[in-house]
């Protein structure tokens, strides 16, 4: 071992022996299972545990709102016969930006000819 060699590694030596006493002088202790201390009674924290869970989650972003109401200008049977046409139509997801340009070929626009099988009279 030449000159160099044997002051890099004093050096990191050193260096190690450092951090190790910086290390030992931040460390915790561990004090063990800290006993519960609680002046209030089970017949309190139970009203407590009810009252927060009827109050909900106050973290939420509705939580302020609480339920909307809102005023319909439809009734309900217009309403039906609307998700009833929707259900049935072949074409209901077909999404124009999943195709070239954003324009949906003439072959997927709404067909001349019905997808379901008609009686035979």
């Amino acid at each position: 071992m030449n000159t160099k060699q044997r002051i890099a590694a004093s050096a990191f030596a050193t260096a190690f022996a450092l951090l190790g006493a910086a290390g030992a002088a931040h460390a915790e202790t561990y004090d063990g299972v800290h006993a519960i201390t609680s002046a209030a009674s089970r017949a309190d924290v139970k009203a407590e545990a009810v009252a927060a869970a009827r109050a909900g989650n106050v973290y939420s972003d509705t939580a302020a709102e609480g339920a909307v109401a809102f005023n319909s200008t439809i009734d309900r049977a217009t309403v039906r016969e609307q998700a009833v046409a929707a259900a049935n139509n072949p074409l209901q997801s077909l999404d124009r930006r999943a195709f070239y340009r954003d324009e949906v070929p003439s072959a997927y626009k709404k067909p001349s000819v019905s997808f379901t099988r008609q009686a035979g009279l």
